[in-house]
């Protein structure tokens, strides 16, 4: 994009990472206007996901390519090139890369990288301004450091998963890989931060990111609870640990969410429902006499809102400043005005045809984030940036 300024314009990001975590972070980079080169391995073609599918994209003839969904989901906005970093040459390439660039980031097993001399402790001598973040399942020390971690591992290990499901059902993890996700989020934060203060000292830094470290952080109110009560969370559904009502309930004709986070909006609720009492009954007047009480409370809760419709429910509730909302299917998400008018689907055109992404959910009012290169096909720029004298230039 000619003349585009964007709040990273001018960052250099060396992407040696694979699968989601490094890559939701360096897709996330490079929408903020930073220049990544992706580097892929010629001997397994590529990023491990561009065979996660289908569903591909497919060509005039129904032939599938290497994009499938789950690769273009995290790698827009990136240059593909195939190097092999096992190879003398291709270390000296990456060294080469690596001499241009602000940031390498890399998921490999620690200590992985050192036989290669692609390590932080040998890069850093040659390149001591280099942010250098290396993204693991346990981290780079520990008693787990060696073992391999992966989204529903971390999930597992970090605790996630006992709190999600059904109280009489198995332990499940999260519909997506948001243990990968957040690992790619908290990498961005803990970048940005380095470069912070390369840029007022001219020293580059190590960032050590625990896939199984992100996941227990973001535990938040559960994991507090745990450590000021000793008292082990249980599964609840998707009843709030703190907050009652705060759950899906049954309508006539589906499901809606109710949100009812105070006491003025569940005195109004009860309004709705046709049972003002409730809200002066001692046991639910308050939210922890309703938290002592969930189950009474839900008992005559839920047959009641089963009496209307979910539009009803949504419309009447909205009228009276409770919050509420539906359980939508992605077809309904993204059918939406309000998809519509933030921009959360757009779409891009690659290498054999157009595709459909999720837009960046970061609205800046001055350095708005850009969509100027759509996921690449494995290996599309190889030539262009071993050819070129900086391997960064556009």
């Amino acid at each position: 994009m000619a003349g585009f300024e964007g709040p990273l314009t001018g960052v250099k990001v060396l992407d040696l990472s694979r699968i989601l975590a490094g890559p939701t972070c360096t897709q996330l980079l490079g929408d903020l206007g930073a220049n990544v080169i992706k580097i892929e391995n010629p001997a397994t073609g590529g990023d491990d996901t561009r065979q996660w599918g289908p569903p591909y994209v497919t060509d005039a003839d129904g032939n599938a390519s290497d994009l499938s969904a789950y690769f273009m989901s995290a790698n827009r906005n990136k240059k593909s090139v195939a190097i092999d970093i096992t190879t003398p040459e291709g270390q000296a390439e990456i060294r080469r890369i690596a001499s241009h660039a602000d940031i390498l980031i890399e998921n490999f097993k620690p200590g992985g990288l050192a036989k290669y001399g692609l390590d932080y402790k040998t890069l850093s001598q040659e390149f001591p301004s280099l942010v250098y973040c290396s993204i693991s399942g346990y981290g780079q020390d520990g008693p787990n450091a060696s073992k391999p971690g992966y989204d529903l591992m971390a999930q597992g290990y970090g605790g996630i998963m006992s709190l999600t499901g059904d109280p009489e059902g198995a332990p499940m993890k999260v519909g997506v890989g948001i243990a990968d996700v957040m690992c790619g989020m908290y990498a961005t934060v803990g970048i940005l931060a380095a470069l912070r203060h390369r840029d007022q000292t001219g020293e580059g830094q190590q960032i050590d990111l625990a896939l199984v470290d992100a996941q227990i952080a973001w535990l938040i109110n559960e994991g507090v609870n745990y450590l000021t009560s000793g008292n082990v969370p249980q599964r609840r559904g998707n009843g709030h640990p703190n907050i009652v009502p705060y759950d899906v309930y049954q309508t006539a004709d589906g499901h809606v969410i109710l949100a009812v986070g105070n006491d003025s909006q569940f005195r109004r609720f009860c309004d709705f429902i046709g049972q003002p009492a409730l809200a002066d009954d001692p046991r639910f007047a308050t939210n922890p006499s309703r938290l002592e009480h969930r189950d009474a409370l839900n008992a005559i809760l839920r047959p009641a809102v089963q009496n209307y419709d979910t539009e009803t429910v949504i419309a009447e509730l909205e009228s009276r400043k409770v919050p509420v909302g539906p359980v939508q299917t992605l077809d309904q998400v993204f059918a939406t005005d309000q998809v519509a008018a933030r921009q959360m689907q757009i779409a891009m055109q690659a290498d054999p045809a157009q595709v459909n992404l999720i837009g960046n959910p970061l609205k800046l009012s001055k350095t708005p984030v850009t969509y100027r290169s759509a996921p690449p096909t494995f290996g599309a720029d190889t030539q262009a940036v071993l050819n070129a004298e900086n391997p960064f230039e556009d």
